[in-house]
């Protein structure tokens, strides 16, 4: 899916659920980390996390269109357009909305190290110093084995 192709899915689903066109941008943002998607105040674009079109199905990307389509609508209409706002929480019900994105995939091992002398693996996500550092079980010294992009 492109940008082009959530534009109009985000204009289709506006159209239907919310009975109003939306009448800005929908595009993906891949620096997005810990989120599904966010709603711009200052543009009123609509920015989505391209992670969650990767490992999620369809019906939970869509259910992330309406929670920020529950922003955008109530934001241009002057209602209560926050979380703990009763009219946000309303209006998510009644479209079916997504309150919470389910967890983003996360890159968690990213390298890997192993003893020269016992064999024993240690998993980091951050590179460490290895002539600084040694096996915490038999002293030996680490190596790099395994690099993951």
């Amino acid at each position: 899916m492109n940008d082009e192709q959530l534009q109009r899915l985000v204009c289709q689903v506006s159209q239907e659920k919310f009975g109003c066109a939306f009448k800005h941008h929908a595009l993906f943002n891949k620096r997005l980390r810990t989120t599904g998607g966010r709603y711009l105040l200052v543009n009123h674009n609509i920015e989505i996390n391209p992670k969650m079109i990767m490992e999620h199905d369809r019906s939970t990307i869509i259910g992330i269109i309406k929670h920020e389509l529950c922003h955008y609508h109530l934001h241009l209409t002057g209602q209560g357009y926050h979380h703990r706002d009763q009219a946000f929480k309303q209006l998510l019900q009644k479209v079916g909305g997504l309150r919470y994105t389910p967890p983003a995939p996360r890159e968690t091992e990213k390298l890997r190290y192993r003893c020269s002398n016992c064999g024993q693996e240690y998993f980091r996500s951050r590179r460490i110093n290895t002539n600084r550092y040694v096996c915490s079980k038999c002293r030996g010294k680490l190596v790099l084995i395994r690099k993951v992009k």
